[in-house]
């Protein structure tokens, strides 16, 4: 089973956009993961405060199950000396695929069976394990990370994209200014709130940073973040402190009807700005 799932990367072998020297595609082995998962325990463990166990301190990458039977977003730079640099990655996990394996991995912090039975013929696609290498946290690298997700949708008919969205520290009081922004700038209609794991939650309904003013918060928030709000993204009520990774977490949705029409125009309803 082990070896099928790693057969399976190596089916998606053409570019999904190029951007000058950087290109986006999905993995195509499983050595490619393995690079993946070394720029994510790069930027998750060393630059940031994920703790790491004795396994993946050993062999140096973020790892866990859900990697067999993802695919894996992965933005190159080809101008480096020697073969490509993975400088981002993104990890997609379809819920047709969801459903035969663990089902979706942020169902560990928040109740998203529920909103996936509301809405029972959409199909949904998570987005998780987010990382550019500091270097590349450029509008450029985030624009071809999206383009590369837009092509994804297009390609497997995909209605709703979901998926945990993650703010550094553990102190969700500190971070009161940002989820207090981020509740009120994007608002969850019923239809579409998802409640975090009975004893997990933290409101975010009443936060704010006396202060601090929108547009200062607006700059500190992380690049994908920002792309999250722009595209049209919803921001549920609620935040999980994740204590093995140093974060705070909100839930995003993203029914694709939502999307920024500016940003379909852009990218092209066929996602042809960036075909390579």
């Amino acid at each position: 089973m082990k070896r099928m799932g790693w057969w399976r990367f190596n089916q998606q072998a053409g570019p999904l956009g190029r951007l000058g020297s950087l290109e986006v595609r999905l993995a195509r082995s499983s050595e490619e993961v393995k690079q993946a998962q070394r720029l994510r325990y790069r930027i998750f463990y060393e630059e940031m405060s994920a703790v790491a166990n004795a396994k993946a301190a050993f062999f140096g990458r973020d790892a866990d199950p859900y990697d067999k039977f993802c695919d894996h977003l992965l933005v190159l730079d080809h101008d480096v000396v020697g073969e490509p640099e993975i400088v981002g990655t993104y990890r997609l996990l379809r819920q047709e695929v969801a459903q035969k394996r663990k089902g979706f991995y942020s169902a560990g912090e928040f109740q998203v069976d529920r909103l996936v039975g509301r809405h029972s013929r959409r199909s949904f696609l998570e987005l998780g394990r987010s990382c550019v290498l500091k270097p590349y946290r450029t509008k450029r690298t985030v624009e071809l990370l999206w383009h590369g997700i837009w092509s994804y949708v297009r390609r497997h008919n995909l209605d709703v994209m979901i998926g945990c969205a993650s703010l550094e520290g553990t102190d969700p009081r500190r971070l009161a200014p940002v989820l207090g922004y981020l509740r009120n700038y994007a608002p969850t209609p019923e239809a579409w709130r998802v409640q975090a794991l009975p004893g997990r939650g933290v409101a975010l309904d009443g936060l704010a940073g006396d202060g601090v003013s929108d547009i200062k918060v607006l700059r500190a928030l992380p690049p994908l973040i920002k792309g999250y709000l722009r595209l049209g993204a919803y921001i549920c009520e609620e935040a999980v402190v994740d204590w093995q990774f140093g974060t705070t977490d909100v839930f995003i949705v993203l029914p694709v009807e939502r999307i920024n029409t500016r940003y379909i125009n852009y990218y092209g309803p066929d996602a042809s700005r960036h075909a390579a």
